[in-house]
């Protein structure tokens, strides 16, 4: 498989760097972090374009979805594979100096790049994974050594940060030194996540193998819902309870999150307060007629007693909520 490649070779190039871009996007999508990533010019930056035309985007995807659907994840890696080889042998490079870098479906093949088997492949010197979509965590024995830092937001409305968090437990208990960090951030790249994966980068070429605990799981201002907790979580409760209605693809439902976030902590003790992804709980959103979203509803003693539709200030929702409004 033939990818259509750019390079942009710093002024002391001296290493490679693949950049890997996502869903949508082509081969100059990351080249505008390399004055982040590469401010001295260190590396030569491979970054290649995916093989396959996204749907509903300008952009380029890495594979297709569905059994017999076309290029597949192992396809794309076997690409990605033979392009490093040739890059760095026309480079002169040594592919073991050499980093591998993406966001979302190309972090997660950088990630099996540096991680997955075969045993045969030789190792990048670290792996730079930004909102990973990565199917597995398939660490090779010989892999165990590569240094990852890896990197999500917490409002990830695509790939949940949840993936990223247990991704990082699962690398470090199979003893790959790993740093992990989440920003507040939807799913892109963040100014902040650039600067500490400089720092990460800085100290590999360094010959360093950084490797932090991951943190505990922040507790959740308002967790999520499951059918088989309805009734228990909601309509037994012995306090009212706001139940947020939303979807991943809603724009609103973002706007309104932090707003149902603010209400959880000052509402703490009087109200519960928690969030029904409507694509994940269809017979939820079904059995209460939810036909818009976000819907921002109130139960009290088993029953929905109120509703509040569309993304809105706190004092106004609280208002639509029959709650006495706090200033």
């Amino acid at each position: 498989m033939a990818l259509v490649t750019n390079v942009i070779k710093g002024s002391d190039a001296q290493r490679l760097l693949l950049l890997v871009h996502g869903y949508g996007a082509d081969e100059r999508d990351l080249g505008g972090l390399l004055p982040y990533l590469d401010p001295d010019g260190t590396f030569a930056a491979v970054l290649p374009r995916g093989p396959v035309a996204a749907p509903g985007t300008p952009g380029f995807a890495w594979y297709e979805f569905g059994e017999g659907a076309g290029p597949g994840f192992a396809d794309a890696l076997a690409a990605l594979d033979a392009l490093v080889d040739d890059q760095c042998e026309e480079l002169g490079f040594d592919r073991a100096q050499a980093l591998v870098a993406g966001f979302s479906q190309g972090a997660g093949l950088a990630a099996a790049l540096g991680l997955f088997p075969p045993c045969d492949r030789v190792r990048p010197a670290g792996v730079l994974a930004m909102s990973p979509a990565l199917p597995a965590a398939e660490v090779a024995d010989e892999a165990r050594t590569v240094p990852v830092f890896l990197a999500h937001g917490t409002h990830d409305p695509l790939i949940p940060v949840q993936r990223s968090r247990d991704l990082a437990r699962a690398l470090r208990t199979a003893g790959v030194p790993t740093v992990y960090r989440e920003y507040p951030m939807e799913h892109q790249v963040a100014i902040e996540e650039l600067r500490d994966a400089r720092d990460w980068i800085t100290s590999v070429l360094a010959g360093d193998k950084p490797d932090e605990p991951v943190p505990e799981d922040p507790v959740e201002l308002v967790p999520s819902v499951t059918t088989a907790r309805w009734d228990a979580e909601v309509l037994q409760s012995d306090v009212p309870v706001i139940v947020d209605f939303w979807a991943p693809w809603c724009g609103p439902c973002r706007q309104v999150s932090p707003v149902v976030e603010t209400i959880a902590a000052m509402r703490k003790g009087s109200y519960k307060v928690m969030k029904v992804n409507i694509d994940e709980e269809p017979q939820i959103a079904q059995q209460y007629d939810v036909q818009s979203i976000p819907m921002i509803g109130l139960f009290r003693s088993g029953r929905l007693e109120r509703a509040a539709l569309g993304a809105k200030p706190r004092q106004q929702l609280e208002a639509e909520l029959g709650m006495l409004v706090i200033p």
